[in-house]
């Protein structure tokens, strides 16, 4: 995934720490309320002397207030060549406020910046794990930097993480270098920006951010928190410099100096698609070209080049069988540049709640790399980084958004799939066998598409005993003797996972007397969301789907099933459900079909949801008489 270096892990800093209070009473009270961390003055000030020379002072001080916050104080500052770090100073207060110890750069560890921990990188980070032995106590950060990569002048949050509230946030920007900055402020309710300028400088400050806790079926926090973006129409990035006038001239700088010379087709590569012996429509010739590229390669996390947003050249990707999303997906656009097949190497936000690019605002932003494939039957969209996705799939982080298309002519931005709920679907046929003790013993088939397809894959990375355990746990509402699993299949053609699922239970069904009574939901139950809190933010369902089950019931010898229950079915704007059942001879057919919405809701509509979700859950739970004869 592509990184923004600069500010990761580092919320705002201030330059006026020398008139601050870290005494805990001078928190308040509103701001303790669901908090781990206190940010107590953090602030920015980038002084943009010329296209590439910004220095930014930072200080971040931060009071933890229990265990559960002691990740808020470790301290990150990552760096590469184009940056020097200097002036660094970190100190711990206690309670009430009085400096208990400082430290300074060498106490820092400094480590290359490469989770995958697999390659050598060109970014690196140095950390601090500052530790105190009571709590509350603060830790407060200063530091300078100095680099000629003025891109990353990009945006100010002043919050990043749930439960954590911030009492004072400021971004300051001293601009002499006489260069257009564009910026754009986006509120929320939970904060308002107070903005002053003065010629050359302008502020933006935040105060009093009460923590914003983690709830049930909350956006992701991005589409929660207030921030202001920042775009300089002149930047310059490890050397090179661009132009963001707009996203077609930023586009063309984009591909003419990150993208085309990482793109060489060489005598090699040429010769790779040659032996493909390529036959068909650009659809078939792209998907024999993407099962190569997926069988050839494996996903490894690179921040290599130019501040990570560069790929590694294509002819090292094919030489060495690995690359992270920008490079894998490079390489499938360089393999299919060889077969005569253009393409768009495509940024995308990468979340599952929606972040799209703003037309507007032309900005280095983005967290992730997808593949675009125009063809005269419509888009091809290729997910690179894993050997398992099918053909022209994305998974669901990456439906519902836009896309910046990049080629030499600039960027297009051009719209992802939308997931109907009837495209991301679980189809289970069923044939359960009741036994005059309770117990039950089941068939079934299951086939899974869309968003569900993608939460399936993961079981293709299981041993055979570890997927019996994740389908007991699934089908936790069974007291399951015997499990077994048939037959487990990705389907990388139509974009499918399948299986059949034998199950044997015991105490399915519950004596009444003589007779037997069952629930008509032997799978696994809809979730139940809690209404016991009040609700502070809006909610979203992020993931639309529908399940589509049908279970062919057989009664015991000496049974017959009593009267049938009335069907239901019922619809809201959050989705609908149905459930039917229909005798036949000995056996009895239960189908059932629930819908969920993709949407997102104000908080005042979160009871209804409950409401609905509870309603598919009891109907769920409806039982069925089985009366001995």
């Amino acid at each position: 995934m592509m990184k923004k270096f600069y500010g990761l892990c580092l919320v705002a800093w201030s330059v006026f720490f020398f008139a601050q209070n870290y005494s805990v009473a001078a928190i308040p009270e509103s701001l303790l309320k669901n908090s781990n961390a206190v940010i107590r003055e953090s602030s920015e000030v980038y002084t943009l002397k010329s296209v590439s020379d910004l220095v930014i002072e930072r200080e971040h001080a931060v009071t933890v207030l229990s265990s559960a916050g002691d990740e808020f104080a470790n301290v990150y500052i990552p760096y590469n060549p184009t940056t020097k770090i200097s002036d660094v100073k970190v100190e711990l207060y206690d309670a009430a406020g009085k400096l208990s110890r400082t430290f300074s750069k060498k106490d820092f560890s400094d480590f290359s910046h490469n989770p995958s921990a697999a390659l050598y990188v060109d970014d690196r980070i140095m950390i601090l794990r500052p530790v105190f032995p009571k709590y509350p106590f603060t830790v407060r950060t200063t530091y300078t930097t100095n680099t000629s990569n003025t891109v990353y002048l990009s945006s100010f949050r002043p919050v990043s993480s749930f439960n954590v509230a911030v009492q004072n946030a400021s971004f300051t920007l001293i601009n002499t270098s006489g260069i257009d900055i564009r910026t754009k402020v986006t509120d929320r309710p939970q904060a308002k920006v107070t903005e002053s300028r003065s010629g050359n400088r302008w502020q933006y400050s935040y105060v009093n951010i009460p923590s914003i806790r983690n709830e049930e079926l909350a956006p992701s926090l991005n589409n929660l928190v207030s921030y202001v973006e920042f775009s300089p129409q002149k930047f310059t990035l490890a050397g090179r410099q661009g132009d963001m006038s707009d996203w077609n001239t930023f586009g063309k700088w984009y591909y003419s100096e990150l993208i085309n010379p990482m793109s060489e087709i060489t005598p090699e590569i040429r010769a790779e698609v040659a032996a493909l012996n390529l036959k068909g429509t650009t659809s078939d010739k792209v998907k024999t070209i993407y099962q190569y590229m997926q069988n050839k390669t494996r996903y490894v996390l690179i921040a290599m080049g130019i501040g990570g947003w560069q790929p590694m050249p294509a002819a090292e990707v094919s030489m060495k069988g690995y690359g992270d999303c920008k490079a894998l997906t490079n390489y499938m656009r360089t393999l299919l540049e060889a077969a005569g097949i253009p393409s768009y190497f495509s940024v995308i936000y990468d979340d599952r709640s929606e972040i799209s690019f703003d037309r507007n605002f032309p900005r280095l932003s983005g967290n992730h790399a997808i593949l675009m494939v125009p063809t005269e039957n419509g888009n091809i969209w290729l997910e690179n980084t894993s050997q398992k996705h099918a053909f022209n799939h994305l998974s669901f982080t990456s439906h519902h958004r836009n896309v910046l298309a990049v080629n030499k002519d600039g960027i297009q931005i051009v719209e992802t799939p939308k997931y109907r709920p009837e495209q991301s679907r679980e189809v289970l046929r069923s044939e359960v066998q009741l036994s005059a003790n309770g117990n039950m013993s089941s068939k079934a088939s299951l086939e899974f598409t869309g968003g569900q397809y993608d939460t399936n894959l993961t079981l293709f990375g299981l041993s055979s005993n570890e997927i019996e355990q994740s389908l007991k746990n699934r089908h936790y509402t069974l007291n399951t003797v015997k499990l077994a699993v048939h037959n487990l299949k990705n389907d990388r053609e139509s974009g499918k996972v399948m299986y059949d699922l034998n199950i044997d239970a015991n105490g399915f069904a519950k004596k009444l007397g003589d007779d037997l009574f069952f629930p008509v939901m032997p799978y696994y139950q809809d979730v139940v969301y809690s209404a016991n809190e009040e609700r502070t933010l809006p909610f979203e369902t992020s993931f639309p789907y529908q399940d589509d089950y049908e279970i062919k019931f057989k009664a015991p010898a000496g049974y017959k099933f009593s009267e049938i229950p009335e069907s239901k079915s019922f619809s809201t704007e959050f989705g609908s459900y149905s459930l039917t059942f229909t005798p036949e001879g000995e056996h009895l057919i239960v189908s059932r079909v629930i819908t969920v919405n993709k949407g997102q809701y104000p908080k005042e509509k979160f009871a209804d949801y409950i409401a609905f979700r509870k309603k598919t859950t009891n109907s769920d739970s409806t039982k069925i008489l089985l009366i001995k004869l």
